[in-house]
């Protein structure tokens, strides 16, 4: 049946129309970088100032959130964006008086809200206060972040570890700081986008290869390594937005080969991956020294906030002394170090919660693929996608979900391309088999409606 609006076309064919519709006008407003609707008269302002120049309402990126917010409501389709959850966010979350089954939320372990991590968060509070109120080389540094850090590199099997107050800071400002105009950084084609801004912020070549793609990555660098003082190569763990993971020890052999350092990020891949959970290293068997720069998030496995690099003891001390990112930030929060220290430990000695994720990741992985979803390249640890194959579908298919009481996120162009929206299912150890068979038919359902 048409929709009301448009007389004889179908719903497909009007959701179509106003996608090209929107995403020319993106492209419009990211190339010209003009207000889509500026009157002629007000072009420029004083002194011959193109007035968009002048205005933040005018701004390119504003108008694209813009038009992507006006595209929804002509569609009908609810802002799936910034939640009020009214409680901890785990296996399920309390939305606007509501219970859902909760797929949006990276507490994959459920040690956010763990007694023990919220005790020690407390009794840090205590102790130091809630904040440190200096960077730590000055006067911000506590015992307590000393023993993360030790603990980190401990997991690690490494010298040293340094904490950030951010993950996607502890990207940028340890690439920005470590290479320069000289040198080149090869990373694989999804890589997050904070590692592509801290290859922005240090002025290196960038080059990226197709995805999980080894042997492509060898030949770029037998055409390019000669020309470049340092080589940097990028991976990640478990790629967030489609849930695989690489063949890390043929990267490490190429990096070997070419004398280039390699950088993991673990964001999602750490507490997941690996047989007691202590991510992609754990899982092919590899030393610590076989990866020179070790990344991840303490805000997902390790229920904090902020970011760490581990590694040998010349990287850390040159971070933690020159690293601007470091340097010139305040220390972490008190409590957040002790909370994810709390949680570090848990995670070494409460094993079941690791088996327990990773048997919820096979099983949603294998009932939707069953189901005929579509869920790409996941390797089911943790982050499964369903794939839409447009953003209008996704939106659609996220607002149907939210009202049978399953809360996940859409993603959707230009976050990804528009053939790849997708809705991302952030799994838990705390999902029940009950509920993860719940959701697949529910998807498979709301699938076949759309």
């Amino acid at each position: 049946m048409a929709r009301k609006g448009l007389p004889g076309l179908t719903a497909q064919i009007k959701d179509k129309l106003i996608q090209q519709a929107l995403e020319r006008r993106l492209k419009q407003a990211a190339d010209q970088g003009k207000s889509l609707d500026l009157p002629a008269r007000a072009a420029t302002g004083a002194e011959g100032t193109p007035e968009q120049h002048q205005r933040f309402d005018l701004h390119p990126g504003y108008q694209q959130v813009r038009i992507i917010s006006e595209g929804a409501a002509r569609l009908g389709i609810p802002s799936p964006f910034f939640k009020l959850h009214e409680g901890i966010a785990g296996a399920s979350t309390r939305i606007d008086g509501r219970s859902y089954i909760n797929y949006a939320s990276y507490n994959y372990l459920a040690l956010c809200g763990h007694p023990e991590v919220s005790a020690a968060a407390r009794q840090a509070i205590d102790r130091y206060g809630t904040s440190v109120s200096a960077s730590r080389l000055v006067s911000g540094e506590r015992p307590v972040h000393r023993e993360l850090e030790q603990a980190i590199a401990a997991t690690y099997a490494v010298d040293d570890a340094i904490t950030f107050v951010s993950g996607h800071a502890a990207n940028v400002t340890t690439i920005g700081h470590l290479f320069g105009s000289r040198d080149l950084v090869l990373h694989d084609e999804l890589i997050h986008n904070s590692v592509v801004q801290g290859i922005s912020l240090s002025g290196a070549r960038r080059l990226s290869f197709p995805h999980n793609d080894p042997a492509a990555l060898d030949a770029i660098l037998g055409q390019q390594r000669h020309h470049f003082q340092r080589v940097l190569i990028v991976l990640e763990g478990i790629y967030s937005m489609d849930g695989d993971y690489p063949d890390l020890p043929r990267f490490v052999d190429i990096k070997n080969r070419h004398r280039a350092f390699l950088m993991v990020d673990e964001a999602h891949s750490f507490g997941v991956m690996g047989a007691t959970g202590l991510g992609i290293r754990e899982h092919f068997g590899l030393r610590g020294s076989d990866v020179d720069i070790w990344m991840g998030t303490l805000s997902k496995a390790l229920a904090g906030c902020g970011g760490y690099i581990a590694g040998e003891s010349a990287l850390v001390e040159h971070l933690k002394f020159l690293a601007p990112g470091f340097l010139y930030s305040v220390g972490m929060s008190p409590p957040v170090a002790a909370a994810s220290l709390a949680a570090l430990r848990l995670i070494h000695s409460e094993r079941g919660r690791v088996a327990s994720l990773q048997e919820r990741g096979r099983s949603f992985l294998a009932q939707a693929r069953a189901a005929g979803v579509d869920t790409g390249t996941s390797a089911g640890y943790a982050v499964i996608p369903a794939i839409t194959g447009s953003s209008i579908r996704a939106a659609r298919l996220a607002a149907a979900l939210f009202e049978r009481g399953i809360n996940v996120q859409p993603i959707l162009y230009p976050a990804v391309p528009e053939k790849s929206a997708r809705l991302r299912f952030f799994i838990s150890c705390e999902h029940s088999e009950p509920e993860i068979q719940q959701t697949v038919a529910a998807l498979a359902e709301e699938l076949a409606r759309l």
